[in-house]
C-alpha cells in the first residue's frame, strides 16, 4: 500500500532551492518565522554530497526547521521522515526529526510526541541519516505515534545542544512506509517468512511450526501463501489458518489445525474437498483439540469408497466420542463403487457355527463381504479373515449349511467404511445426508464396538445397503430420526434387493425414522432393541401385490419391544435363521416380544397377506412371551383374511407348548377374520345336548390349539328337555377335535341355552 500512488497523495516537501519562504524557523504554522532572508540560513547551490542543500547555523537551544506545507496523516498510513546533514565547523550539534501534529480548526493536538530519537555529529563532513516514523496507531518502530485525532503535520528537524556550529542539511524526504507495517496491519503470519519454501518437494514443516508458534503467541492468523507447501512431519497449527497456497503430506503425516477445525480449511488446505475430509477425520481422532469435525454445510463429491480407518493410519482401536456432522457426501460414478464378488468352496460344522474353513482361494474373500449360499440367512457377513489357517470368521452362525458347499462372497462398497478398525465405539453421524445415487452403499460399521450413532441423517439411494454391522460394531447402536430412501422405488416389491440397515449385536435404539421401498427396512439378530415412532412403507402399484417383511428379527428370545410405529405394507417376521441347530432343543424359543401401539396398514394385497409372521426354521418351537394389543390393522383396496400367521416353510409350531401369549385390544378395519388371546366366544346351544361343542379355531393366533378355558359364564338361563332350569356346572374339556381347536362343555343331564366362554390357545404362565 502506497497512497501517493494509489490516492495520488502528495508527501514530500519541496527542495530547499525552491525558497526558504516555504521553510519556517518555527513551527510552520501560519504567522510562524520563515528562513527566507535569515542571516543563519544560506542555500548552497553544489554540495559534495548533497547537490543544493541548505546550511544553518546553530544560534540558539533548539533551531527548528519546518515545511510549512500541511503534510497529511490518514489512519493506517505511515510515513517516514528522513534527512541526511552533516557538520561543516564549530560545535558539534544533535540532530532529530521533529513535527507539529495538527487536528481539526488547525489547532495542535496535545499530548503527543512531536520529536524522534536525536543524532549526536561526531566529525565535521561526515554525512550522517536521521529518520522517523509518524502515524496514527502504535506499532513496534512508529516513533512519532499521534492518533487519530492528527490529520496532518508540519515536518522538519531540530538542532540542539551547543550553539556555534554550522551544518548542511539535504533535502527532506517524507515517504509512505505503510507496507513495512502490512503484515501487522492484516493481522497475519506468512510462512514464508519463516523459511517455508513452497515448491512442494523441499520440507516446510519446521517452518510452518516456527510461524504458527509467532502468530500464536501475537494472537494472529497464520498465512499460508501461495505455493505447494510439502510437510514430511506431523504438524499442530495453534492459530488460525488462512490457505491461498496449499499442502501435501504423506498419508501417515498429519495436520492438526486446532483454530481452524473444520472442512472449509481442510479442503482449502489440501486443495481437494474429499482429501480435506480424510486428512480431518485423522485429526479428529489423533485428539485434534475437538470433539465434532463440521463439514459446513458443504458437499463433498466423493469418487471411491473412504476408507476411514486408512485414514487415519495409526489406529485400528477408538473408543472416545467423536462427531462427523452438518456436510453431504455426493457419489460420483466409476470403477471404484463396483461389488468385488468373489466364489469359493468351504466347510462349515455346527461345532465351530461362526467359522468357514477350507476356504478356497481365501485371499480373494474380502472382509465385510456378504455370504450367501444353501443354509445361509439373511445378512451374513465375513467378520475377518484367516488367510494363512484358509478360514472366514462369520457375523453370525448358518442355519443349514453344514457340510461342503460353494459360497458367494460380495464385498459392497461403502461411502464411509468402518471395517478397517478392529473395534470403534463412540462414533456419531449427525446431520448428514448421504447421496449414494444408486451407485455406492452408505456405511459399514467396524467389527466390534458400542454406541456408533446415526442422528438426523439421510441415506439417500444406497445401491445395495444402508447401514451394514459386519460383526459386533452394532452394540447399543442408535438410529434417530434419519430418513432412508431407496433406489429402488420403481419395482415390485419382491424384486428389490436394498437393505436398510442391519444388527448382530443387542440394545439397539431405532426412533423416528422413515425408510421408504427397501427390501427390508431392518434385519435384526441380537436382543433388548427399542423400537419406536418409525414409518417404514415398501408397497409397489401392483394389483394383488406381494408385500415382503419390512422388520425382521432374526432370534427366539428378543427382549424386544415395538412401540408406536407406522409399519405400511410390509410385515414384521420373526424367525430363527442364525442358529447352526435351528431345531428346538434346550436354547430359549420364541419369546420377550411386546408389539403395542403400532399402526398397521396395506393396500391392494392378497387376502392371504399378514402382518405378523413367526418363520421357525426348526421343529420344536413354540411361543413362550408374546405381547401383540392395542395396534391398528387397516387394509385398503381390498381385506386380508387376518393378521397373522405361522411360515411353516421349515417347520410348524409346536402348539402343545404354547405359553403367556397376550393379544387383544387391537383394532380391526378390512380383516376377515378377528383373532385374540384369551378369547371370549358366546356359544348357543339351541337343541337339547349333554355335550356341546365351543369352536374357537377362527379366533386363536397362529392356528393354536383350544388348550385352556379359563371361564363359563350362562348368557340366561340353562333349561332342560322340558324348559326345566339347569343348575349344574359342566366340566369342559379342552383339546378336541381333529385340529384340537375346539372345546366341549359337559353337562350333567341335557341342556340348552347360551354361555359366554374364555379359551386361550396356551398356558398362561
Amino acid at each position: 500500500m502506497n497512497k501517493a500512488i494509489t490516492d495520488g497523495l502528495v508527501f514530500m516537501p519541496p527542495a530547499f532551492q525552491l525558497g526558504l519562504d516555504l521553510w519556517s524557523s518555527g513551527d510552520g504554522t501560519p504567522g510562524a518565522p520563515s528562513w527566507n532572508g535569515s542571516p543563519d540560513a544560506v542555500l548552497v547551490p553544489a554540495d559534495q554530497d548533497f547537490g543544493g542543500c541548505l546550511e544553518l547555523l546553530k544560534s540558539s537551544a533548539t533551531v527548528k526547521l519546518r515545511h510549512t506545507g500541511d503534510t497529511p496523516i490518514l489512519p493506517g498510513c505511515y510515513l517516514r521522515v528522513r534527512a541526511r546533514v552533516k557538520a561543516m565547523s564549530g560545535n558539534l550539534p544533535a540532530v532529530r526529526i521533529a513535527g507539529w501534529a495538527g487536528g481539526a480548526g488547525n489547532v495542535q493536538v496535545p499530548g503527543v510526541v512531536e520529536t524522534g530519537a536525536p543524532v549526536q555529529l561526531t566529525a565535521y563532513g561526515k554525512v550522517e541519516t536521521v529518520e522517523a516514523i509518524v502515524g496514527t496507531g502504535r506499532r513496534t518502530g512508529v516513533g512519532m505515534s499521534w492518533g487519530t485525532a492528527a490529520i496532518f503535520g508540519h515536518f522538519g528537524l531540530d538542532l540542539t545542544g551547543p550553539n556555534g556550529g554550522v551544518v548542511r542539511i539535504d533535502d527532506i524526504e517524507i515517504e509512505d512506509v505503510t507496507s513495512v507495517f502490512l503484515r501487522n496491519m492484516l493481522d497475519v503470519v506468512d510462512v514464508r517468512d519463516y523459511g517455508a519454501v513452497g515448491d512442494g518437494i523441499a520440507n516446510d514443516a519446521a517452518a510452518f511450526e516456527a510461524a504458527d508458534a509467532a502468530a500464536a503467541a501475537t494472537g494472529r492468523t497464520l498465512l499460508i501463501s501461495a505455493g505447494t507447501y510439502f510437510l514430511d512431519g506431523d504438524v499442530t497449527i495453534e492459530a488460525p489458518a488462512r490457505f491461498e497456497g496449499r499442502v501435501t503430506m504423506p498419508v501417515n503425516r498429519r495436520l492438526a489445525m486446532t483454530r481452524s477445525f473444520d472442512l472449509n480449511s481442510y479442503a482449502a488446505a489440501f486443495g481437494d474437498e474429499e482429501l480435506g475430509f480424510r486428512k480431518a477425520f485423522q485429526a479428529l481422532l489423533n485428539f485434534a483439540d475437538h470433539e465434532s469435525l463440521d463439514l459446513c454445510g458443504r458437499r463433498i463429491e466423493v469418487t471411491a469408497p473412504i476408507d476411514m480407518q486408512a485414514a487415519v493410519n495409526n489406529k485400528t482401536t477408538f473408543a472416545t466420542r467423536r462427531v462427523i456432522r452438518n456436510g453431504q457426501f455426493n457419489v460420483i460414478d466409476g470403477p471404484a463403487w463396483a461389488p468385488t464378488v468373489a466364489t469359493s468352496q468351504a466347510t462349515y460344522s455346527t461345532a465351530n457355527e461362526r467359522v468357514l474353513t477350507g476356504v478356497v482361494n481365501i485371499a480373494n474373500v474380502a472382509v465385510g463381504s456378504l455370504v450367501t449360499g444353501t443354509g445361509v440367512g439373511r445378512e451374513v457377513y465375513v467378520t475377518s479373515v484367516n488367510v494363512g489357517a484358509a478360514t472366514v470368521a462369520l457375523s453370525q452362525p448358518l442355519y443349514g449349511a453344514a457340510g461342503t458347499q460353494v459360497y458367494t462372497f460380495t464385498r459392497f462398497k461403502y461411502v464411509l467404511d468402518f471395517a478397517g478398525f478392529s473395534a470403534l465405539s463412540k462414533m456419531t453421524l449427525d446431520d448428514l445426508e448421504l447421496q449414494c445415487n444408486g451407485i455406492a452403499s452408505a456405511i459399514m460399521l467396524a467389527p466390534s464396538g458400542s454406541v456408533f450413532q446415526i442422528r438426523d441423517c439421510h441415506v439417500t439411494k444406497p445401491r445395495d445397503r444402508g447401514i451394514t454391522s459386519i460383526g459386533d460394531g452394532c452394540q447399543g447402536m442408535m438410529i434417530d430420526r434419519c430418513q432412508f430412501a431407496s433406489n429402488e422405488s420403481p419395482l415390485r416389491s419382491q424384486d428389490r434387493q436394498s437393505i436398510g440397515f442391519n444388527a448382530n449385536n443387542n440394545d439397539l435404539k431405532i426412533r423416528d425414522n422413515r425408510a421408504m421401498h427397501f427390501r427390508h427396512f431392518g434385519v435384526l439378530g441380537g436382543a433388548g432393541n427399542l423400537i419406536s415412532g418409525n414409518h417404514w412403507f415398501q408397497g409397489d402399484d401392483q394389483a394383488a401385490g406381494v408385500r415382503l417383511p419390512g422388520l425382521v428379527l432374526s432370534g427366539t428370545d428378543v427382549k424386544t419391544t415395538l412401540t408406536g410405529n407406522y409399519i405400511d405394507n410390509s410385515y414384521i417376521e420373526w424367525t430363527n435363521e442364525y442358529e447352526s441347530d435351528p431345531s428346538f432343543a434346550n436354547q430359549y424359543s420364541f419369546s420377550g416380544l411386546t408389539v403395542t401401539g403400532n399402526s398397521f396398514t396395506a393396500s391392494d394385497v392378497a387376502p392371504w397377506f399378514r402382518w405378523f409372521v413367526i418363520k421357525p426354521y426348526g421343529a420344536g418351537h413354540f411361543v413362550q412371551g408374546l405381547n401383540l394389543s392395542g395396534n391398528v390393522f387397516k387394509a385398503l383396496n381390498g381385506a386380508v383374511d387376518r393378521i397373522e400367521a405361522v411360515d411353516t416353510t421349515f417347520a410348524p409350531l409346536d402348539n402343545a407348548r404354547m405359553r403367556n401369549i397376550s393379544v387383544g385390544a387391537n383394532s380391526f378395519t378390512a380383516v376377515t377374520q378377528l383373532c385374540a388371546n384369551p378369547v371370549r366366544i358366546r356359544h348357543d346351544q339351541a337343541s337339547i345336548a349333554t355335550v356341546w361343542t365351543v369352536d374357537g379355531a377362527a379366533y386363536l393366533p397362529f392356528g393354536g390349539w383350544a388348550r385352556n378355558v379359563e371361564a363359563v359364564v350362562a348368557q340366561g338361563m340353562i333349561t332342560g328337555p322340558v324348559g326345566e332350569r339347569r343348575s349344574d356346572m359342566p366340566y369342559a374339556a379342552v383339546e378336541q377335535g381333529a385340529s384340537k381347536d375346539r372345546v366341549t362343555l359337559n353337562w350333567l343331564g341335557g341342556s340348552k341355552g347360551s354361555v359366554l366362554v374364555t379359551l386361550r390357545m396356551d398356558n398362561p404362565n
